[in-house]
């Protein structure tokens, strides 16, 4: 004898609680719901519109330097720890959750010309043109006691930056050439030039922790080995990079800051062309830093714009922008991946959103299934005409804009004069150069 049973998952059909909606059960037969593709798109459209809507980048500005910020560094092992550097020798350290200053340090007499923390949090480094690198507790002084450095090492020149090694308690200075210390001498362990008179930038790579590359004034980014005597490679470029950043996730990657309005990524294992060309920018690109991800990166500009380019496109994503601020100096992005810091000219950091849609604070278990469907549902059609058109749309300054037209109206006449020469010269006397292979001039071993 056969018996036939009904079961039941009660997952499918008991709410949770009394104030959640009844649960229907439903067929997936696609034969059952001609129309679910036009419910779909619909609903994709209205998701797009909304994500719009609710676009609200900016969360809050961090007031008190008196002078135009020239750098921003990260806490190691803290979120809500952020220290900013000012053009007047000032020092600050914030406390984000509280956004209060909780520590105010008059470090040095000229420009702070950079600042890193020490690995392990309980330190950090300070250069200045006034040819000193400082090192301060994290902490501050004891009641009674007076703010001094734990260690001051007077260099020759001045010192345009500085950064930490990850692991090891070693640090690299620039200026005339890229010095290696160690936290314990008044010396460098050790010094590399390269024919060059003023290097702007230095960092770490923060997976092959031993390799480092700088930025020289002679349009070079040079990479060096902290186990080697001499710099392992040099390449020019066709203008000059003013700060490079390595990718957290991958060893080999990193991306430069160009004079020349745009952001190039490389492979330091073929350097003779860049990986990816990344344009938007209307002048200098000033800093740049990756997302803890390694899939997205923040670049902040001459044009007073901060934009957020994912690291395998050449068009950015998001482009923050607000009346009252000025050339942007200096950017980082959270270690939480979700705000990203901006310090600019006119004195204040602001903290933005990595994601301009994103509510903040807890969602509860329907908001996030909903994001979660939304989200799917605006992947799926992010290739219709109608859906692309609202997710790309962003407003701009007027000034922005009218400038945007005239690069543009200025790229199509270069175009244009050099498609003509090509017209007019014997064949092959005018080749055609792609933009990335323009970028690097020569490539030295």
């Amino acid at each position: 004898m056969k018996v036939k049973v009904l079961c039941r998952n009660p997952d499918n059909y008991v709410r949770e609680t009394k104030k959640d909606l009844p649960k229907v059960p439903r067929n997936y037969d696609p034969s059952l719901h001609p129309f679910e593709i036009p419910r779909e798109y619909t609903r994709a459209l209205n998701a797009t519109k909304l994500d719009r809507v609710f676009a609200k980048p900016f969360v809050a500005a961090l007031e008190g330097h008196r002078d135009g910020i020239n750098c921003i560094s990260k806490h190691p092992k803290s979120l809500s720890t952020v220290l900013s550097g000012a053009c007047d020798g000032e020092v600050k350290i914030w406390n984000l959750s509280t956004r209060k200053c909780t520590r105010t340090v008059q470090a040095h007499e000229g420009f702070v010309r950079g600042m890193c923390v020490r690995f392990c949090g309980n330190s950090f480094f300070t250069v200045s043109d006034d040819k000193t690198v400082k090192q301060w507790k994290m902490e501050g002084p004891a009641y009674g006691e007076q703010e001094e450095p734990l260690h001051t090492v007077l260099g020759k020149s001045v010192y345009t930056g500085v950064d930490h090694h990850w692991t090891d308690a070693l640090f690299a200075t620039c200026g005339q050439q890229v010095d290696i210390w160690d936290e314990q001498r008044n010396s460098p362990m050790q010094s590399y030039s390269w024919g060059v008179d003023s290097v702007s930038s230095v960092r770490f790579n923060p997976v092959e922790v031993n390799i480092l590359a700088s930025c020289a004034s002679d349009r070079s980014i040079v990479l060096y080995d902290v186990r080697m005597p001499t710099p392992l490679k040099k390449f020019i470029l066709s203008m000059r990079t003013n700060v490079i950043c390595w990718n957290p996730m991958e060893a080999f990657i990193f991306t430069a800051a160009n004079e020349n309005y745009e952001l190039y990524t490389y492979d330091m294992r073929r350097l003779n062309e860049p990986l990816r060309l990344h344009t938007g920018h209307l002048s200098a690109v000033l800093d740049v830093d990756y997302s803890p991800t390694g899939k997205e990166f923040v670049s902040a500009s001459f044009d007073k714009t901060i934009r957020i380019f994912p690291a395998d496109s050449g068009q950015s994503r998001e482009v923050y922008h607000t009346k009252r601020m000025q050339h942007v100096t200096c950017v980082r992005w959270s270690s939480d991946n979700r705000y990203i810091l901006s310090g600019s000219d006119e004195m204040n950091i602001r903290v933005w959103k990595a994601n301009a849609s994103e509510k903040l604070g807890l969602l509860s278990p329907r908001e996030r299934n909903a994001k979660d469907y939304n989200k799917k549902l605006m992947e799926k059609f992010q290739h219709h005409a109608q859906v692309k058109r609202i997710a790309r749309n962003r407003h701009l300054p007027r000034s922005t804009y009218m400038q945007m037209k005239e690069h543009r109206t200025m790229l199509a006449a270069r175009l244009k004069k050099e498609e003509n020469r090509r017209k007019h010269s014997k064949p092959g006397t005018v080749p055609k150069i792609s933009k990335k292979k323009a970028a690097v001039v020569a490539v030295v071993e």
